[in-house]
């Protein structure tokens, strides 16, 4: 069974990426040159690994919310401190990929070979933190305390959230609660961060400041939730790693979470052995998506995303009606409508 044979009742509108995209493109253009001018260095293996996973970087979201959020809040003309910043937001972006994927054993991302499994796990490390050391370089050269502080302490957020997914990995008793925050820490926060950073970078007031912090955070858990989705039915080119790498690394998601507990007393020895005791073949995954979508887990898994990205279209009524506003809206739709 595939997600599309799954009635979604909650997908009420088709979002699209492209109208932001086409909106920021000079703006990014600025950004994708201030990426590649600052990922060099004369050690041979730090541009090529980083531009290995960077060049593959696809629509670059996060980013792209920092030059959206500095534009939605009424900024014209040049703005050098969003830029920056979007360029640090995305070598904050890449440094936890690289260290994820050496932490989860990955083989994709992004669409390629992992980065580790090409110059090996160290270099891996390695070059994530020199990309975070440029990060911060970023972030000081815009003369914006305030926007550091936003994304110093996203860096502390995420990294918590990282642990405490790590020491919870394979917990089939994790409550939902729970995994919102680790989600909420470790993917929501840098979307929140990105939007808050580029508000600041142009002095826009509190309020608004405040409504595109609140809309990050509700985008960024509507998209982690539908990739949680994604992974039990979903495209290795849409997903940009293998569909099911959650399962075969025996990581608890919430679709996972709501299946064991809907087909307890009936599947509690499959779920043992599978999660619980790491005993997993290819069959098992099989086993598990027909599990998980036939218990209806994949669609209240989307219907919850799409609670999320509700709450980051209402954050923006704060804003003035403006082409950024509706290219925001916009994507929050396509954070889930790009799973139907």
């Amino acid at each position: 069974m595939s997600l599309d044979a799954v009635p979604v009742a909650e997908t009420r509108r088709k979002g699209d990426v492209e109208p932001l995209v086409r909106l920021a493109g000079p703006d990014m253009a600025a950004v994708d040159a201030l990426i590649v001018e600052r990922m060099q260095s004369q050690v041979p293996v730090i541009p090529m690994l980083a531009d290995h996973l960077v060049a593959a970087g696809g629509k670059r979201l996060r980013p792209l919310l920092t030059i959206a959020a500095a534009r939605a809040a009424g900024a014209s003309g040049p703005i050098e401190a969003p830029v920056r910043l979007a360029a640090a937001v995305e070598f904050i972006h890449t440094a936890t990929l690289l260290h994820d994927d050496v932490v989860d054993s990955s083989d994709l991302r992004r669409g390629k070979v992992a980065a580790h499994l090409i110059w090996g796990a160290p270099s891996s490390v390695l070059v994530g933190d020199y990309l975070f050391a440029r990060a911060f370089e970023l972030m000081v050269e815009t003369g914006r305390m305030r926007a550091l502080g936003i994304l110093a302490t996203a860096s502390s957020v995420i990294s918590e959230g990282e642990v405490l997914q790590l020491t919870r990995a394979h917990d089939l008793n994790l409550d939902q609660a729970t995994y919102l925050r680790i989600i909420s820490a470790k993917t929501a926060e840098l979307f929140a961060a990105a939007a808050e950073a580029g508000a600041v970078g142009v002095d826009a007031d509190d309020a608004t400041v405040a409504a595109l912090r609140a809309y990050g955070l509700n985008l960024g858990l509507a998209f982690q939730l539908a990739d949680d989705a994604l992974d039990y039915g979903g495209q290795s080119e849409v997903l940009g790693k293998n569909a099911g790498d959650d399962f075969r690394e025996g990581k608890v998601t919430l679709p996972l979470l709501l299946a064991a507990a809907r087909t307890r007393g009936r599947e509690d020895a499959f779920w043992d052995r599978t999660i619980n005791k790491g005993e997993r073949t290819e069959d098992d995954f099989r086993r598990a998506r027909e599990l998980i979508v036939g218990s209806g887990s994949v669609a209240a898994t989307l219907d919850l995303a799409w609670d999320y990205a509700d709450l980051a279209r209402d954050a923006l009524s704060a804003l003035p009606a403006s082409d950024w506003r509706a290219a925001l809206e916009r994507l929050a739709d396509f954070a889930v409508s790009r799973v139907a």
